[in-house]
């Protein structure tokens, strides 16, 4: 069962593979990605908001897919949402397998899902200038379509 949070305040990198892994002897490999808010043209903050409700239950099916599709023995996916400044933490997944070639393809699907399907929206607060919503980015689409074209 995959391990889903939304939530405003920071995680603990660590301490979720600790979770993750305690006690387990059938994990081989632990494949992980931290997002980070990053200044980009000047940023102050990057807002993100979202339905609870909604975006939790997308997450848990996109996270119990990624489970389906390949040979997973745990996955953990936690998305901030609130105002958050450059250099801090905004997504972590962290996919747990036997093989390595699961765990890392599965996390690189988790991440590529994120980017462009879950449902949070985000507002950039610029040092100068109005804030702007963020528009998705046809990179970020052709990354997720390769998941449509090839098998776990």
């Amino acid at each position: 069962m995959p391990s889903i949070r939304v939530q405003e305040a920071p995680f603990d990198v660590a301490a979720e593979m600790a979770a993750l892994t305690a006690g387990r002897t059938d994990i081989g490999a632990l494949a992980s990605f931290t997002g980070i808010c990053r200044v980009d043209d000047g940023l102050a903050a990057m807002v993100l908001e979202h339905y609870p409700a909604m975006t939790e239950r997308a997450l848990a099916r996109i996270a119990e897919q990624a489970m389906a599709r390949w040979p997973l023995t745990g996955c953990t996916v936690i998305h901030r949402v609130g105002r958050l400044t450059p250099g801090e933490p905004i997504v972590l997944v962290l996919t747990a397998s036997a093989h390595r070639q699961a765990a890392l393809e599965a996390c690189a699907f988790l991440m590529d899902w994120l980017k462009t399907k879950a449902p949070f929206w985000k507002r950039e607060e610029p040092r100068e200038g109005p804030p702007r919503w963020v528009e998705a980015r046809e990179s970020d689409e052709d990354a997720a379509a390769r998941w449509t074209r090839t098998a776990g």
